[in-house]
């Protein structure tokens, strides 16, 4: 839970209303505004941050206006959340990647109760619908951002499925933040680190998106799409600003540079 004032303080951060009540409706436009104003971005790696998932990753998003990956901007929503009266669990999760799964608590989405329902909310994977989807029906809903499906698999998990193509498996399981500690110190530290392999930065628009992996700057906008290289080091710090909100006083450094994992975002 956070107090009243950093409350206030986070849903001026996602420019959204108060609540005046813990309902569907008000779940849709945080989840909603949260996309797009709190970026997808694993920049901490490389520049030698923290990683915190505790409730001092509120104030990295809130203070420093700064996002983060799964183990971040989720765990930030879930206190949130929970401090308007909704009702949060974390759904630990597996990744597919090429047709296989990674291994477990490789992700971590919430799930939310609300009136007997159940709803799956996802700020941290970079390809999320754009609303909650219900957990309790396996028919397609359409999003803005997809059709999307809830499908039960053979091994108790939940994979959520976005136009016929499975991104991961969630669990509808007992789990903690601190079961996550071991995996983010293979995220911080392993040579296969999909986090270490890329630099990334990326924030959905109401028609597209805007991305900076490393030094390619991309934004796509309904059906046009264009792509530029940065190679000044202040035209680079002022692309974090004006793109994406982030100041920062250097830049990251790409711990690892030889990887082959890609983060992809549609």
């Amino acid at each position: 839970m956070i107090d009243d004032a950093m409350v206030s303080a986070y849903l001026d951060r996602i420019a959204a209303e108060r609540p005046e009540r813990a309902d569907l409706e008000s779940l849709r436009e945080l989840n909603r505004r949260h996309l797009f104003a709190v970026p997808f971005e694993n920049l901490s790696y490389h520049l030698g941050e923290d990683i915190l998932m505790d409730e001092r990753v509120v104030a990295k998003v809130v203070h420093e206006r700064r996002g983060g990956g799964c183990y971040e901007v989720n765990p930030a929503l879930s206190f949130l959340l929970q401090s308007l009266g909704y009702e949060v669990s974390i759904m630990p999760g597996r990744v597919w990647i090429k047709g296989n799964l990674t291994a477990p608590l490789c992700h971590l989405a919430l799930k939310v109760r609300i009136d007997g329902g159940e709803w799956l909310v996802d700020v941290g994977f970079g390809r999320n619908s754009r609303y909650p989807l219900s957990l309790d029906t396996d028919a397609v809903q359409e999003d803005p951002n997809g059709a999307f499906r809830i499908e039960r698999a053979d091994d108790g998990g939940i994979d959520v499925v976005a136009n016929d193509t499975a991104l991961y498996r969630v669990y509808d399981v007992p789990c903690e933040l601190s079961d996550f500690a071991p995996t983010l110190w293979w995220y911080r530290t392993a040579p296969d680190s999909p986090f270490l392999q890329n630099l990334f930065c990326s924030l959905p628009t109401e028609t597209g998106r805007v991305t900076l992996k490393e030094d390619r700057f991309s934004r796509v906008e309904g059906d046009r799409r264009e792509s530029v290289t940065i190679t000044d080091e202040q035209e680079l710090l002022t692309a974090y600003d004006k793109w994406f909100g982030i100041k920062l006083d250097r830049l990251p450094v790409k711990v690892i540079t030889d990887g082959t994992v890609q983060i992809a975002f549609d």
